[in-house]
């Protein structure tokens, strides 16, 4: 039997060890999407369009896969000392974030989520009438202030190297758009 050259090498005890060529393409966060060869950086911002955390995911994988690690990185230092904050008060996300898993997760801990729905989504609720259920709370006037993550993304798209990912390995990127997020902290910094 041949063994494919991509789990060559690999330990048998190790769990990865039969890492297929797409799961190896997205370990480095570089995935086929309409415009080639691309990643996707997942941002959380404050209301400075300051970014407080991030995640890298290759093109093609859908923004929901990336809320949970993404809400899992947030730490919001505090002013007088203390444990960082790792819950925001409130979570503003696009239509790309509206599940079911997504709601429930917020309402476990406690956190406010202001996050439109699709309209398949209503349409399938409507659809099954009395046992669609309620539909979650919206508030659009608070879903104004969700431009601050696309103002943070385009900060961080201004330094070249973010916008073009240069970086072969995800490591490397990972740590270019934190040095990219550190010249936009220091550039307004917390008062």
């Amino acid at each position: 039997m041949r063994v494919p050259a991509w789990t060559r090498g690999a330990d048998a005890n190790d769990k990865n060890s039969t890492v297929s060529p797409d799961a190896a393409s997205d370990r480095e966060a570089i995935g086929r999407s309409r415009g080639g060869l691309t990643s996707k950086i997942h941002l959380a911002a404050d209301g400075k369009c300051r970014p407080i955390a991030r995640v890298t995911t290759a093109g093609q994988r859908h923004d929901s896969l990336a809320f949970e690690p993404l809400m899992a990185a947030i730490r919001i230092g505090r002013r007088r000392g203390g444990r960082a904050r790792t819950r925001p008060g409130r979570v503003l996300g696009d239509k790309a974030y509206s599940s079911r898993a997504i709601r429930s997760h917020l309402r476990k801990r406690g956190i406010r989520a202001t996050i439109p729905q699709p309209a398949d989504q209503i349409a399938a609720r409507v659809r099954r009438g009395c046992r669609g259920g309620r539909p979650p709370a919206f508030d659009a006037e608070v879903y104004k202030q969700r431009n601050t993550v696309e103002r943070a993304i385009n900060k961080l798209k201004g330094h070249r190297a973010v916008a073009t990912r240069y970086d072969k390995r995800d490591f490397v990127f990972r740590g270019t758009v934190d040095v990219a997020s550190i010249r936009i902290w220091l550039r307004d910094p917390v008062t």
